[in-house]
């Protein structure tokens, strides 16, 4: 009777186990894994500059490319339904702003529907067919336009809310 007990609790123990190896590879996110987050970013100011509170969860590769790195780093290793803030560096976010990416044009090369305004976004392709945008970042009473080609967010650290909704 003894050593049926010690079995019994030999094989409970192996089983928990058993089920806890099979799971967690599901539960912790990894490098490859597919996975949904819900997230908040702010500026360091705390302005939203982006949410998918009130949408569908973000869902990409993790490791892919399809998020900043800081972002991919900050999920790695998270369980579902986990909720964490991290702060992401410029460097492993959107990079540092580029002053050599700002040009001043002419107002009279931007070709629009009606006048530039600072905050707007202009597209353009090059012969290649390569696609650029721009922001018009300031105009001035000589008419001349800067035009920013840095991401909107480059040169800033991000600070984002995290909940790891759940791993494919």
């Amino acid at each position: 009777m003894y050593k049926l007990g010690h079995i019994a609790l030999a094989v409970i123990f192996v089983l928990g186990v058993v089920l806890t190896g099979c799971n967690s590879k599901h539960l912790v996110a990894k490098s490859g894994d597919t996975v949904q987050v819900n997230y908040t970013g702010k500026l360091p100011d705390g302005t939203v500059f982006d949410s998918s509170i009130g949408r569908q969860p973000f869902e990409f590769t993790l490791d892919a490319g399809q998020a900043i790195p800081g972002f991919d780093k900050a999920i790695i290793g998270m369980k579902v339904g986990e909720k964490k803030t991290v702060t992401i560096p410029m460097e492993d976010a959107y990079g540092p702003h580029l002053d050599e990416m700002v040009i001043q044009v002419s107002k009279d090369r931007i070709r629009l529907d009606g006048e530039p305004k600072v905050g707007q976004i202009l597209k353009t392709t090059d012969k290649d067919g390569t696609e650029y945008l721009f922001t018009i970042a300031a105009i001035s009473d000589n008419g001349t336009v800067t035009l920013d080609a840095n991401h909107p967010l480059a040169g800033k650290d991000l600070t984002f809310d995290i909940e790891l909704v759940s791993i494919k």
